[in-house]
């Protein structure tokens, strides 16, 4: 009989208790307490961290019933166990009277539990710091903190740049008695979404070891292929496995890659159907307000590279697109270099759920629209060969672009806009894309493969013929040993109407 699967549960002695499914974590959080002290993890929201962090406080309270079967049963010492302090930001907290009121209340959870009375009810630090010395005192015991999600009460109110900056500040009261108290403490473990500067949120606790990208945690939330393949292989009979991969796998935190367990587990609980669970439980309305305020230039999604400060940074003051795309999910590491000197990141979009919902998004905010009947259209045009129906598609997209978009800046004149515009709406549709596709005599602009047809797109602003590019250098030559008709297509882009001027193609068939 199959165990049941733990949907919505973040408690792990209720998913032991209770006979759910378990992925077993526990190998890796018998490492991480043995080599650290104080640990930071960031992983996009809905990832598992709130598991992991429930498993590490069952760890340092000694239940070892709990864990009987698992990897950490016969190698940790279960006699010694510890006073937990747990902090989880669960409630929405607008104001910094709702904050407050959250957080006296945490801490008077924490009291109750660990039958300790503080004395300072005004002073939330303060409360903080006697609840770590005197447990330390009760339990002759050093303490352990655990703080989950440390930034949602920041990233509550992240549209409100002022709020945002008050909550900080009273989070950066509390979290900075992790440094003052540190002889008290055994372990402290916080988890988040961001990562905001340490001088900005944990004022001095300079001793904190980040473990996000460390290759040897890679794994610690999230399911892995083989997860797939072995745990969860009787729940998915006679599903299509490297479609799922496609759907759902591809997160890179330097080990292997991973599926949301989010994903995942409303996969199984939905009859399998394929659709976009994990996106459809966040909130898009701080990337669209990012997008407006920053009068962004489209990003190519596919070749962003950076270097690490991106990628370890969230400043509230100057946000950047490509770091909130990637600590909350949206972009992905795809490779990592190292010239000797620095290291750089290439981001891409993790898998097809996120291309699609995040590309229409995209589009959705060019063309304050809605409307996502278009994108069966454009691939039935696309499946047919209705290279008229596919020109018409694009020519009605450019015409719904609000004007605003263009002013105050020269994208008009770039062919990487209307390329990138294209390529939102494309992969919005869910379709298959290369962008700047590499060959031996160069890079095409867009490649499409859609069933037995390849389409192979060149842009220009201005008059020069588009499709004779194409043919001078040979592009398709690269596919013509997949037998499939390839279509080429060149698109001309007018600076004044902002549209498609020409639109011409030639077929080769297989």
């Amino acid at each position: 009989m199959l165990k049941k699967l733990p949907v919505g549960i973040q408690t792990f002695r209720k998913i032991i208790e209770g006979d759910y499914l378990y992925i077993d974590k526990t190998a890796l959080a018998l490492n991480l307490i043995q080599n650290n002290q104080n640990v930071f993890l960031s992983r996009p929201r809905r990832f598992g961290k709130s598991l992991f962090l429930d498993t590490l406080k069952n760890i340092f309270e000694g239940n070892k019933e709990l864990f009987k079967g698992l990897d950490i049963y016969d190698k940790y010492n279960w006699d010694e166990s510890y006073p937990v302090i747990k902090i989880e930001w669960r409630r929405s907290m607008q104001t910094i009277e709702e904050l407050k009121s959250v957080a006296f209340d945490i801490f008077k959870d924490n009291q109750d539990r660990l039958g300790i009375i503080c004395d300072n009810t005004t002073d939330i630090g303060s409360c903080f710091e006697q609840l770590i010395k005197e447990a330390y005192k009760k339990y002759k015991k050093p303490v352990v903190v655990l703080i989950d999600e440390y930034d949602k009460p920041i990233l509550d109110v992240i549209s409100d740049e002022k709020q945002a900056d008050i909550n900080r500040n009273f989070l950066r009261g509390i979290y900075s008695v992790i440094k003052s108290s540190d002889e008290y403490l055994k372990f402290a473990f916080l988890t988040g979404v961001t990562k905001f500067s340490k001088a900005s949120i944990f004022s001095g606790l300079n001793n904190i070891t980040d473990i996000s990208l460390k290759p040897k945690y890679g794994n610690i939330c999230g399911y892995t292929h083989d997860n797939i393949l072995n745990e969860f292989k009787d729940y998915l009979i006679d599903v299509d496995l490297d479609r799922v991969k496609k759907w759902y796998n591809g997160y890179n935190f330097l080990g292997d890659k991973v599926y949301n367990p989010f994903d995942i587990l409303q996969f199984i609980d939905n009859d399998c159907m394929f659709k976009d669970y994990w996106w459809k439980t966040g909130n898009s309305f701080s990337l669209i307000e990012l997008l407006k305020k920053g009068n962004y230039f489209l990003p190519d999604l596919q070749n962003i590279k950076t270097d690490e400060s991106l990628l370890d940074s969230f400043d509230l003051n100057k946000l950047q697109l490509e770091s909130l795309l990637f600590q909350a999910g949206y972009l992905t590491i795809d490779e990592v270099t190292n010239d000797g000197f620095e290291t750089e990141y290439k981001l891409k979009v993790p898998n097809t759920e996120v291309q699609m919902s995040l590309n229409k998004l995209i589009i959705m905010y060019l063309t304050k629209s809605n409307d996502i009947s278009s994108y069966k259209y454009i691939r039935t045009a696309l499946i047919n060969a209705n290279l008229e129906e596919f020109k018409n598609t694009l020519i009605s997209l450019f015409s719904s672009i609000a004007n605003d978009n263009y002013r105050n800046n020269n994208i008009e004149h770039f062919e990487g806009y209307y390329a990138s515009v294209v390529y939102s709406y494309l992969a919005g549709s869910g379709l298959e894309l290369i962008a700047e596709d590499v060959t031996n005599r160069g890079r095409i602009d867009l490649t499409i493969k859609v069933n037995d047809n390849i389409y192979i797109i060149e842009f220009k602003v201005g008059n020069e013929n588009a499709l004779q590019k194409i043919k001078d250098k040979n592009y398709h030559q690269k596919y013509l040993n997949e037998n499939k008709d390839i279509y080429l297509i060149g698109i001309n882009f007018n600076e004044e109407n902002k549209n498609i001027s020409a639109f011409e193609w030639e077929d080769i068939k297989c």
